[in-house]
């Protein structure tokens, strides 16, 4: 089953390193697949890989759609959009 949502960058560098790690690490708790893309139809980037993260290059203001499939799909969705609201805990 495959879960999507989004949430607009507020934090003040947008996907950068840190938070880009903190996304990575996130995603890399659930089992299922979790990834993102900067427009609602792709492409999509593995979030689970630091790599391809770094390079999306996201800026703020920026809407990150997210989708997640497998047995804890409801829980990486939620739990990536909750990252992104609390503006990756660095304000």
């Amino acid at each position: 089953m495959m879960r999507s949502g989004s949430a607009v960058l507020t934090n003040a560098v947008g996907l950068h390193a840190r938070p880009s790690v903190k996304l990575t690490q996130l995603a890399k708790s659930f089992s299922g697949t979790v990834e993102f893309a900067l427009a609602p139809d792709g492409p999509w980037t593995d979030a689970k890989s630091p790599v391809k993260v770094m390079r999306v290059r996201a800026a703020k203001g920026a809407t990150l759609h997210v989708r997640t499939q497998g047995v804890d799909a409801d829980a990486a969705l939620a739990a990536i959009i909750d990252l992104v609201q609390r503006q990756f805990d660095e304000h």
